[in-house]
């Protein structure tokens, strides 16, 4: 099984710092137009999901993984509920690198893997640096043509 890059636990965790920040502006914001929320209240809010955000953040590196089997991509990760999911070669339609902002300032990379069959079947591996996702985009095409001709007889 294969790791993510260890830099995709800071991204994790300025999501979650983003989100306990814009929660902590929400609460300021009733505090200031409905009803009046203490201080400590606002602080205490932000700094607990901050917590537990680097805290999940943290789990869920350790517990993300991913192989190339023999007909399927297959992926581990989940901090609270485990998720063992399995991507038929077969199934593969195409495969996109992408990378956001924050992405590519930290040298990271995500494949994300589009299926056939039903609605929303996507998976994407986080946290690759570029070459290793341009590697896995490549492999993961190749052994998805490969099944198409053997799945054809």
């Amino acid at each position: 099984m294969e790791a993510l890059h260890p830099r995709i636990r800071i991204l994790w965790i300025a999501q979650r710092a983003i989100t306990a920040l814009v929660l902590g502006l929400v609460i300021a914001a009733v505090d200031r137009w409905v009803i009046a929320v203490p201080t400590v209240i606002i602080l205490g809010t932000v700094a607990l999901v901050l917590a537990l955000g680097i805290v999940y953040a943290i789990l869920l590196y350790g517990r993300w993984r991913f192989e190339l089997q023999d007909d399927a991509l297959y992926l581990e990760r989940g901090v609270v509920t485990f998720v063992e999911t399995a991507v038929p070669f077969v199934r593969v339609q195409h495969v996109d690198t992408q990378f956001g902002p924050i992405e590519r300032a930290l040298g990271l990379s995500s494949v994300v893997v589009y299926t056939a069959g039903s609605r929303n079947a996507d998976v994407r591996v986080p946290g690759l640096t570029p070459e290793r996702a341009r590697k896995l985009q490549d492999t993961l095409r190749n052994l998805a043509v490969e099944s198409e001709a053997d799945d054809a007889v």
